[in-house]
């Protein structure tokens, strides 16, 4: 397992054993390496930054949807049974009890 785990590293990150070493000029090795070494990590903060924000974008979703599920429950009840909202409120002028 171990010597799995030195193989894996040295393939990505030596690179007299990656398939880099292919690439003749040095200088050129570097910087793409280097050019690939930004694009992880790049993507590793862009995933975390995800990561740690999807439980505020579910939270916010369903607050949104739980508004929408609200404003047709209440539309719908004040057609079917428009009794349900007499009594709350203010009253026209000149109506008491």
């Amino acid at each position: 397992m171990i010597k799995l785990l030195v193989d894996g590293w040295n393939f990505i990150f030596d690179h007299s054993k990656s398939p880099l070493r292919h690439i003749k000029d040095v200088s050129l090795r570097h910087y793409i390496f280097q050019a690939l070494g930004f694009m992880w990590a790049i993507s590793f903060s862009i995933a975390i930054g995800s990561y740690t924000t999807a439980f505020a974008n579910i939270i916010g979703h369903a607050v949104l949807i739980g508004a929408a599920g609200i404003t047709v429950a209440t539309y719908t009840a004040a057609k079917v049974k428009p009794s349900l909202f007499n009594g709350a409120g203010r009253r026209p002028d000149g109506e008491h009890e």
